[in-house]
């Protein structure tokens, strides 16, 4: 990818946020809203509530829950915008699509580029939380970028799959949707493995099989458990060889579907 590729990627994601909430008042404010009012929300219910401190100390999550919580929000509300944004990558630039002399296959990487810009700015609010709870910073830290890196290629080889196929079958916007509200409590997000106790234990081996947990549980581990990636080699070997078939997987069906994509819009 040569500089104006680079450039042309970096003003089309540009382009694409700002035309997400254009024509309205508060602008990409909108984008920060929905975020913030479920921390609070969740915050409220399970803090205030149903004071879920007990609960929290005897499973060995020394954390306050509302930072535990945003810490796991985080990186799911990315995953999230990535996966919905990123689906929709040849519909909505169509026009583009249709170009013959334009190289469509960065389309998925620029939509998955705007909805990082939120991202960096909860990223910054979580590390204000952070400090504020009396938390130091340290070199634990740096583990933050490199676990967005990690999602951000996952679900760019996801995107890949997506995109080309929902060109094809519409309907798997609507299926995403529901399989997100299920994952985010397979993730886990709201509650840690920890409580699955007794019989149900082999269960967290099966929930660890979901790629978006490494991230989430990296980005615990780096701010409250303060350990590094490298020292848990299976789930990170696991976590990219998953990462890197998706990734193969979805370029070869782009390429399969790519001729009949401009046929079909």
């Amino acid at each position: 990818m040569n500089e104006k590729q680079r450039q042309l990627i970096g003003k089309l994601a540009a382009n694409d946020f700002k035309a997400r909430y254009s024509g309205s008042y508060l602008g990409f404010v909108w984008a920060l809203v929905q975020p913030v009012v479920t921390v609070v929300l969740y915050y409220f219910v399970f803090e205030v509530i149903f004071d879920n401190r007990s609960q929290r100390l005897a499973s060995g999550i020394d954390a306050p829950y509302v930072l535990w919580l945003t810490a796991g929000l985080v990186p799911w509300f990315y995953f999230n915008e990535m996966v919905m944004q990123g689906m929709q990558a040849f519909l909505q630039y169509h026009y583009l699509v249709k170009k013959v002399v334009f190289e469509i296959r960065v389309l998925p990487l620029v939509k998955l580029i705007a909805s990082s810009f939120v991202h960096v700015f909860f990223l910054l609010v979580l590390l204000l939380m952070y400090f504020l709870y009396g938390q130091k910073p340290d070199l634990y830290l740096l583990q933050l970028p490199y676990y967005s890196l990690c999602l951000f290629f996952f679900v760019l080889g996801l995107s890949y799959i997506t995109s080309s196929v929902v060109v094809f079958f519409r309907d798997l916007t609507q299926i995403f949707n529901i399989l997100l509200q299920i994952g985010m409590w397979a993730t886990p997000i709201l509650w840690d493995l920890s409580f699955i106790k007794g019989k149900w234990v082999p269960v967290r081996f099966i929930l660890k099989l979901n790629p978006v947990y490494y991230v989430v549980n990296g980005y615990r581990e780096a701010l409250f458990d303060k350990r590094w990636f490298w020292q848990d080699v299976p789930m990170s070997l696991y976590f990219w060889g998953v990462s890197l078939v998706v990734f193969l997987l979805g370029r070869l069906i782009y390429k399969r579907l790519k001729p009949h994509l401009a046929d079909v819009l």
